[in-house]
């Protein structure tokens, strides 16, 4: 990976974009993607497009959502300790002992621990962690010492985790689910430009907001730019990690490339156009099903409107919605160059249609 792009991603990953408030993110994502675009676009929530050869009949979307889990801070008892409840699918079995900042209005972070009793004076199931059970100790001993702080009912609290490289391989830290989706993405622009391509149709660069409370973001984007087609890129499990069932959750692992997807909402003929790019761009894929809706923002494109031919391309990915996800470099490169292809080999007037 080149210094600049390195630089870009730890900056992109260290920061914060719980979902409902990703404006940071967005901004430095754009301040990288500019140089290699033509015009952005930000919608009511926050939602950034980049655009390249704007104005063209056919339209083509990459895309990716830049939110990540996190928790509303729901309660705060008299004695000063915070009850939360998620934003996203954030995983209350693993927050005991974890690390967190709470964002408040006035700008403050706040620093904090999800507490729990120790194992001595634990019995099995005593007390039961479930997701009324956690909560946060920013060390204060009453309600108005908390508020003091500016912590309210409604602030965010995300786990603190900066990510790192591990064995000069592994990419690790919180929320690569999606933001590395965003750097991809980006980088397919980086290549654009420096290959100095000129495209007969408009590509939209799309990083939504608010993919893991249901697709929102992209539900409205896709009203808006109506696209052609879309493709879209987000991470799925490394089935070959412990206490995975391959029978049920299919079998991809990471460093074989990236995944594609068969299911209800990609479009055959566009999932089959990617399969041919990978095979003459020498990019070996792996493959998944799904039985009903993907769970990414490919429905949300997919369904929109009258329909558009929609496919995705994902990123394998070892322990979803912890502080240590972990994806293989050597994968992220050939997401990047699967999609690239993708777009320059692309015919506009070839049909995407079901017949």
């Amino acid at each position: 990976m080149r210094t600049e792009s390195r630089a870009f991603l730890e900056k992109y990953l260290n920061n914060v974009s719980p979902t409902g408030f990703e404006s940071s993110g967005q901004k430095i994502w754009l301040e990288y993607l500019r140089p290699y675009i033509d015009e952005t676009v930000i919608d009511a929530y926050g939602t950034a497009v980049g655009v390249i050869n704007p104005g063209r009949d056919f339209k083509v979307v990459l895309e990716a959502h830049a939110d990540e889990i996190s928790w509303f801070v729901n309660y705060i008892t008299d004695d000063g300790y915070i009850y939360v409840i998620r934003n996203g699918g954030s995983d209350f079995q693993i927050a005991p002992s974890m690390r967190c900042n709470i964002y408040c209005e006035n700008g403050n972070i706040v620093k904090g621990v999800f507490g729990w009793p120790a194992i001595h004076v634990r019995t099995e199931k005593n007390p039961e962690m479930k997701p009324d059970t956690v909560f946060i100790d920013v060390g204060c001993s009453t309600k108005e010492e908390v508020e003091k702080l500016g912590i309210h009912v409604g602030s965010v609290a995300v786990f603190e985790a900066n990510c790192e490289w591990l064995n000069d391989k592994y990419i690790i830290g919180r929320a690569l689910d999606n933001r590395m989706g965003g750097f991809m993405i980006a980088e397919v622009a980086r290549h654009l430009f420096e290959n100095k391509h000129t495209l007969p149709f408009t590509v939209y660069l799309v990083n939504s907001v608010q993919e893991e409370i249901g697709l929102r973001g992209a539900e409205m984007i896709s009203r808006r730019l109506k696209p052609d087609v879309a493709i879209v890129t987000d991470v799925t499990h490394d089935t070959y990690s412990p206490l995975y069932n391959k029978k049920q959750q299919g079998d991809c692992k990471c460093g074989r490339g990236p995944v594609v997807t068969y299911g209800p909402a990609v479009q055959n003929n566009l999932l089959q156009y990617i399969i041919e790019t990978a095979k003459k761009s020498e990019i070996s894929i792996q493959r998944n099903a799904v039985s009903r809706s993907t769970g990414t923002d490919t429905d949300s494109f997919a369904y929109s409107g009258t329909g558009v031919p929609s496919a995705l391309i994902s990123l394998p990915l070892k322990y979803m919605h912890t502080t240590v996800e972990m994806v293989d470099e050597k994968d992220v490169e050939e997401c990047i160059q699967l999609m690239y292809q993708a777009v320059i080999q692309l015919d506009h007037q070839k049909s995407f249609n079901y017949f």
